[in-house]
């Protein structure tokens, strides 16, 4: 069957694990070939489930036991007892080319070398439809999955992130007593600092109360000159004075009034 190589269309995966596709090399009914290349620059063939047939738990453990029975060769080359012709599920197929890659789960695919003109990985979509029994080939109409009509590759969901961290209650509870104690340390040191040096300290003596002794007002060095009593009479002297003499004034001789 020869493969040629068409562009992408809108759906296709840009890239399956570590291959990057590049281009579309064959269509079947079960699912989709890739034309992909390798981190070293290989040229390799991917094939794809369709999503019907991933969806179709029978469907694709067909295609997932292909795969790894292609996969476990003994050294002698041999394949496994389920190498015989005529076994649908579970067989291995003549001629599978060697599986570099290979992803499980919902969305399986698998990586081959890519050698133009020799069968890819298009083989392993091969035992995906059910072409047979287990006492030979299928008589009467043709069997059609159910699955067939949805013709989307399936494509594994996008990578899970990574949670952002989140302290469970354990750490938070062992933060909260962490920072209770870093409080009471601080208090204590406060306290120490307030109330430490006063009880290991002496207490100063307190000093008696002031008082205040009046004292006399100063006393001039010259004492003020004080006006002399008046001259009063004596008792011994009596009469009246005559008018108009002053005391101790002559009153001359013999002179008349």
């Amino acid at each position: 069957m020869a493969n040629v190589a068409s562009p992408l269309q809108y759906g296709d995966p840009p890239r399956l694990g570590p291959y990057v596709v590049q281009a579309r090399l064959h269509t079947a009914p079960a699912g989709f070939v890739y034309l992909g290349q390798a981190p070293d620059g290989r040229a390799v063939s991917l094939a794809v489930l369709t999503r019907g047939a991933a969806f179709d738990a029978a469907a694709r453990d067909r295609f997932i036991t292909a795969v790894r029975e292609a996969g476990s060769r003994d050294r002698q080359g041999r394949r496994g007892w389920l190498a015989r012709p005529g076994r649908a599920r579970g067989a291995v197929l003549e001629g599978a080319p060697e599986v570099l890659a290979f992803t499980g789960g919902g969305a399986p695919w698998v990586a081959v070398p890519y050698a133009p003109g020799r069968p890819g990985a298009e083989r392993f979509l091969e035992p995906v439809m059910v072409g047979g029994t287990f006492i030979g080939a299928a008589h009467g109409p043709d069997f059609v999955p159910y699955w067939l009509t949805d013709r989307a590759p399936a494509l594994p969901g996008p990578a899970r992130q990574r949670r952002p961290l989140t302290e469970t209650r354990k750490r938070v509870l062992l933060a909260a007593l962490a920072l209770v104690l870093l409080l009471l340390l601080v208090t204590s040191i406060l306290l120490l600092l307030l109330f430490g040096r006063g009880d290991s300290e002496p207490q100063p003596r307190q000093l008696p109360p002031t008082v205040f002794v009046p004292t006399p007002p100063p006393t001039p060095e010259t004492p003020e000159p004080q006006p002399s009593p008046s001259q009063s009479p004596s008792p011994t002297e009596s009469g009246q004075r005559t008018p108009g003499q002053s005391p101790g004034e002559d009153l001359g001789d013999g002179s008349d009034l």
